[in-house]
């Protein structure tokens, strides 16, 4: 399919899309170090721009626009989030998007905690705008950890298909099961993915490979808690800013935080995939992004169009 991506970040979701053969044709965000990281590993067809400001006719028409749309108001993770959050309504330019170039698909990922938001009132909202453009909306939770990511991410997937199109999107069936159950591997884990990366003190040519020196403090909060090297990691977060107040998961070995290049793993990013900015920006962008190996099983349902 020919791709039109809004909010896209470091590129998660793009590069999903990218591994099950679709081509991106234009891309968007608002964030210079993002867009520096995009650029450099996906191509130069991304505009670092407000997409408020972005014209519907200098996009071009494509098969589907994909956007992980600005999730901090909605994330259970902020506790002061409420409906009238500025950052909520940024989805409505993507609502925009949709409406002025009339893709066959749209495909918009958040997360959880949009669901019940007011009790369900704001995700029942969208879900009707979505609608009200012209599509058949539906929508899935879907844990990242059942598609071979080393992490329980779980994410609400929101699919719509344009009512004159003749197909219904099937949800990807897990890869991996929790207990190696269905015939199907167990659920990757963080310990076994960091087995494979070196220690970030010792001499080594990966790119990223520098950790934050926040002191460990296991105290059972956020960013405080030991980690089950038998076990996915849990949620990557983007908590925190560009000024070195970003929440980094420990490594397993309970001795460090993860590196730049650790996290990038935890969240499916091939080893090779180069970040920019300083590391508290690397951390936000890894935090923020879509873990690819999720959003390429998502994207390949769409082969079966």
């Amino acid at each position: 399919m020919k791709v039109v991506s809004l909010f896209s970040g470091a590129g998660g979701l793009d590069l999903g899309f990218k591994m099950a053969g679709h081509e991106i044709l234009w891309a968007n965000d608002i964030y210079e170090d993002a867009v520096e990281t995009y650029r450099y590993n996906l191509g130069s067809h991304i505009l670092c721009e407000d997409i408020s400001k972005v014209a519907a006719e200098d996009v071009p028409d494509c098969d589907i626009i994909i956007g992980g749309f600005p999730c901090q108001g909605f994330s259970v993770a902020n506790t002061k989030r409420h409906e009238s959050d500025e950052r909520n309504v940024l989805y409505r330019e993507l609502i925009r998007m949709i409406h002025a170039k009339k893709p066959k698909f749209f495909l918009a990922e958040n997360v959880k905690g949009i669901t019940n938001l007011a009790q369900g009132k704001v995700f029942q909202m969208i879900l009707d705008d979505f609608t009200g453009l012209g599509y058949r909306v539906k929508y899935k939770i879907l844990n990242a950890a059942d598609y071979g990511v080393p992490q329980t991410r779980e994410r609400v997937i929101i699919v719509g298909v344009r009512n004159d199109v003749k197909f219904e999107y099937p949800y990807p069936s897990p890869t991996h099961s929790r207990d190696g159950t269905d015939g199907l591997p167990r659920w990757r884990s963080v310990g076994e993915v960091m087995a494979t990366i070196p220690d970030p003190d010792l001499p080594n040519n990966l790119p990223n490979h520098e950790y934050s020196r926040y002191k460990l403090n296991f105290n059972g909060y956020l960013g405080h808690r030991q980690l089950d090297p038998d076990k996915p990691a849990p949620t990557v977060t983007a908590r925190g800013d560009n000024k070195g107040g970003v929440v980094i998961l420990p490594h397993p070995n309970s001795q460090r935080r993860m590196s730049c290049r650790e996290l990038a793993a935890v969240q499916s990013f091939p080893l090779d995939y180069v970040f920019f900015g300083n590391r508290s920006s690397v951390y936000r962008q890894i935090g923020n992004a879509v873990p690819p190996l999720l959003a390429f099983s998502v994207a390949n349902m769409f082969h079966q169009y």
